[in-house]
């Protein structure tokens, strides 16, 4: 299996760290922009898109932070792989960005950096920010 490699994208969001954390963290509202269906059971989540299923561990959270998980299918690479969504707020304009953290191999870098802009261009319609 091929290396992969981190990559980071910060989208400017308007709205409040707490919001945007509800969004992110529970299965109902990953469900309303991240996949079709989120289930959780403790610690591992199920991501259900056009009947395909990934499994994820929750590897942390922080309320009004961050999550941050790792696909069962890099398990194998214990400590390497994961992504992360991370709420940061400018302490001087208070403008707050989510920053996704996530790895791909070197040739799908491109499609893993459109599916996020895809996925959080989603999120921002949800919860009415531009």
């Amino acid at each position: 299996m091929e290396e992969k490699v981190k990559f980071e994208i910060e989208f400017p969001i308007q709205a409040s760290p707490s919001l945007l954390y509800q969004y992110m963290s529970s299965p109902s509202g990953m469900s309303e922009w991240f996949a079709d269906n989120v289930n959780s059971r403790g610690e591992y989540y199920t991501f259900i898109w056009n009947g395909s299923e990934e499994k994820a561990k929750l590897l942390g959270k922080k309320s009004d932070e961050r999550i941050k998980f790792r696909w069962m299918d890099d398990v194998e690479d214990e400590n390497l792989y994961f992504f992360e969504l991370r709420i940061v707020v400018d302490e001087i304009t208070k403008d707050v960005s989510l920053i996704v953290t996530d790895f791909a191999e070197e040739d799908e870098i491109d499609e893993g950096k459109m599916f996020w802009e895809n996925q959080i261009s989603e999120l921002k319609h949800i919860i009415g920010s531009n």
